[in-house]
Order: structure tokens, then sequence, then C-alpha cells
């Protein structure tokens, strides 16, 4: 009896941990709770919009795509750029690059990268 219960604490022990990262993983993200408001800040989106630059900042670039041109971000409305960025996360806008970007992002790195590229002119 010992050596079973030994055992199963041992595999609880072992299982919670990913049971955990796998339930987080696959949790739709959510915005904010009303009284959590996010303060947007543009020096925090400048750094991260380093990754940006690599095709939106680029005149003429196409993507892998040949018909598709990568569209111009900066000077975009915050709550536009909110919204692209947030549908990219939750897989309902479908561009692979895009969503393997924006899944890395939360919710205060897609106010701050918004913050920032509204600025942009």
């Amino acid at each position: 009896m010992k050596r079973t219960l030994t055992l199963a604490v041992c595999l609880a022990i072992a299982i919670a941990p990913m049971a955990a990262i796998a339930q987080s993983a696959t949790l739709p993200a959510t915005a904010p709770a009303a009284g959590n408001a996010l303060t947007p800040n543009p020096e925090q989106g400048h750094t991260l919009s380093y990754t940006c630059q690599g095709c939106h900042g680029v005149t003429g670039y196409k993507n892998a795509y040949p018909n598709y041109h990568v569209p111009k971000i900066g000077g975009q409305s915050a709550a536009y750029l909110t919204q692209a960025l947030t549908e990219y996360r939750q897989g309902k806008r479908t561009h692979p690059t895009m969503q393997a970007q924006a899944s890395s992002f939360s919710d205060q790195d897609i106010a701050d990268l918004a913050a920032y590229l509204s600025t942009l002119k």
C-alpha cells in the first residue's frame, strides 16, 4: 500500500505542472477585465516592434505569397491594430507568420505595440 501511495504521489507531482501548461496553452486569449484596464506604453511598444520592421518596414515588400503585399501598419489606429493582433493571436485571422508573432504577445504587449505603431507616419 505504501509503495502504491508513493507512486501515486510522484505521478501527481510530475503530471500537475504539465496539465497546468497544457490547460493554459489551450485557453483562448481574452481581453482584460473591465477593472483592469491596460496602460499602453509606447516606449515598450517601440522595443517590441523590431520584429515588425522585417516585413512591414520594407517598401514594396511582398511575403511568400506573391500577390499579397504586406500592409502598412505605421499610423493605423490603435484600436485597429489591437483588434488585428488579438484576432491573429486567437486564430480568427489566418496568416501563419502573423499568428506566430501574435501568439507570443500578451494583452499588454499588444496595447504597447498599438500605442507605438499608431504614432508613426
